[in-house]
């Protein structure tokens, strides 16, 4: 980059960062969703809020739901949820 283009460009520099700042964040958020150790504790979380009495039932059930077919999802990337042991021999 020359110096005229270095010079030209340095109004946009805030916005550079802050591209930069977001894409860091949304990337870290990522890494978060889909840990599996991160799933886990959401549902140990989650069950505890049941237990205390903070979270009823019906709300238990649609977030436990969720978060075990995303745990399904990274634990078997490669299959669909429910296809344990079919075998593709195509």
């Amino acid at each position: 980059m020359g110096l005229f283009t270095a010079l030209a460009t340095l109004p946009l520099a805030p916005l550079r960062g802050v591209a930069w700042v977001t894409e860091q964040v949304a990337e870290e958020v990522e890494r978060q969703m889909y840990d599996p150790a991160r799933v886990r504790a959401e549902l140990l979380r989650l069950e505890i809020d049941r237990d205390s009495g903070l979270v009823d039932d019906k709300e238990y059930e649609r977030r436990s739901d969720e978060l075990l077919e995303r745990l399904e999802a990274l634990t078997n990337p490669g299959g669909a949820p429910g296809d344990e042991g079919v075998m593709d021999d195509g």
